[in-house]
């Protein structure tokens, strides 16, 4: 069993940053795979970034390619979100979850554990 609890979201201008973080529970965090989800009013819940189990394999949505890093401390249970240059179509609810996958997948369906979520809202 992981709990997670999504931490950092909040209120920026237009080409701020924000960093989330996600800090797990359990002695098995690092056996996990981690993904960032997000999900607009209205919209389906969209994968954002993945990060295999020991931070050498990731995976980003194109949308999100060159402004955005996921990373990984397994020290401490952490996986964390950069987002730089927002925009305010990044404007959604921000989930980080978990799966037991060798490679970061970008499919939900494959995640079995998630937070609670955080809201990011970027202002133009």
């Amino acid at each position: 069993q992981v709990q997670l609890v999504e931490s950092g979201g909040g209120l920026v201008q237009a080409g701020g940053s924000l960093r989330l973080s996600c800090a797990a529970s359990g002695r098995t965090f690092s056996r996990y795979t981690m993904g960032w989800f997000r999900q607009a009013p209205g919209k389906e819940r969209d994968v954002v970034a993945a990060i295999n189990w020991s931070g050498g394999n990731t995976y980003y949505a194109d949308s999100v390619k060159g402004r955005f890093t996921i990373s990984r401390d397994n020290a401490k249970n952490t996986v964390y979100l950069q987002m730089n240059s927002l925009k305010p179509e990044d404007t959604a609810v921000y989930y980080c979850a978990a799966a037991i996958t060798i490679a970061p997948t970008p499919s939900g369906y494959e995640y079995d554990y998630w937070g609670q979520g955080t809201q990011v809202t970027v202002s133009s």
